[in-house]
């Protein structure tokens, strides 16, 4: 990836030089000042998302309608299925127990069915494992393993990884069968590290005592959320009568809610999301940890995360890069 990078540069550099040379106007000059902007291996140029849901069995619907709430959030702001991975541990949609088959819902109205046509399931049912979490995060996947399997980031990208499920200190279950600790997490994170998976992660969970899902967590540039603090649980929201179980977490509609009033091309940054949290509502602390993420709150825009908007400048007249090159 460094290699590209490199080649990127250096074909940069030399339209740059020419653009100067031959016209040594300033639009040229300002063209040049974009180019390095997007080549700067301090810019991130696209943004990824991993959503988990990691229970299963029909009384844990409400994870399985976090996850797919989130899903819809991060495709209304923009992001791609080609660049979200969802995992998802059950199928509630077709469990014989739905009174509404091939449907999730996150309220009892019904509004707004989550699973929808348009709906790109990943890793699904026994797929979902903690080696095959960890495999993804670091690239470690088989040969044969398809395109949609893989989280194929690079040191430009943001990565918005959002799990819920059951969970207690340090560690998340799988399937109800395994655990992942935060160590684990933690590993795999400098791994990506390392191999230049990512230039910043925001790490979002919602199970019980979430907060300590990232305590031991060192690798650079990741901002975490939680959703309970060590020794609480988190809590369910609303329950629906007609399909009896509970379909989605205070902490996830909370969040949810706030990025209903949220567009792609919307300016409000993580502080503000953060300080909508209310105790009293979610009935748990939620934690933020901030230590290792390098930018201010007030200055991280969620569409950092959430959103894929690609910068387009239009011009009236063709841009002069010399007929030698056209």
């Amino acid at each position: 990836m460094r290699g590209i990078h490199t080649l990127l540069r250096l074909f940069a550099a030399v339209i740059v030089a020419h653009l100067l040379c031959t016209t040594g106007a300033a639009e040229p000059a300002a063209a040049a000042g974009r180019i390095r902007k997007f080549l700067d291996p301090d810019n991130h140029t696209n943004n990824w998302a991993v959503l988990v849901c990691t229970s299963r069995f029909w009384f844990n619907y409400r994870h399985i309608a976090n996850t797919l709430s989130m899903y819809r959030t991060v495709k209304r702001m923009g992001i791609p299925d080609s660049h979200i991975i969802l995992m998802l541990a059950d199928d509630v949609a077709c469990n014989p127990r739905n009174c509404f088959p091939a449907t999730v819902f996150d309220h009892p109205q019904k509004s707004t069915d989550l699973y929808g046509d348009n709906v790109e399931v990943d890793y699904r049912g026994y797929e979902v494992t903690v080696e095959n979490f960890i495999r993804l995060l670091t690239g470690r996947v088989t040969a044969n393993t398809p395109r949609n399997k893989r989280l194929l980031t690079d040191d430009k990208s943001n990565i918005f990884i959002y799990m819920t499920g059951h969970g207690g200190e340090d560690f998340l279950k799988f399937q109800d069968s395994e655990e992942i600790n935060s160590y684990d997490i933690a590993d795999a994170m400098q791994q990506m590290w390392e191999k230049q998976r990512y230039r910043e992660i925001l790490f979002v969970i919602d199970t019980c005592q979430a907060n300590t899902m990232f305590s031991k967590f060192y690798a650079p540039n990741v901002l975490s959320i939680g959703s309970s603090a060590k020794g609480e649980n988190s809590y369910s929201h609303y329950h629906d009568r007609d399909i009896g179980v509970s379909v989605i977490d205070r902490f996830t509609y909370y969040n949810l809610k706030f990025f209903e009033s949220v567009d792609m091309s919307s300016k409000h940054t993580m502080a503000d999301l953060i300080g909508t949290y209310n105790i009293s509502l979610i009935h748990s602390t939620p934690g933020v940890r901030t230590d290792l993420f390098a930018r201010e709150l007030e200055k991280t825009y969620l569409s950092d995360f959430f959103g894929a908007v690609q910068e387009v400048e239009l011009t009236a007249e063709p841009y002069p890069i010399g007929k030698h090159l056209v």
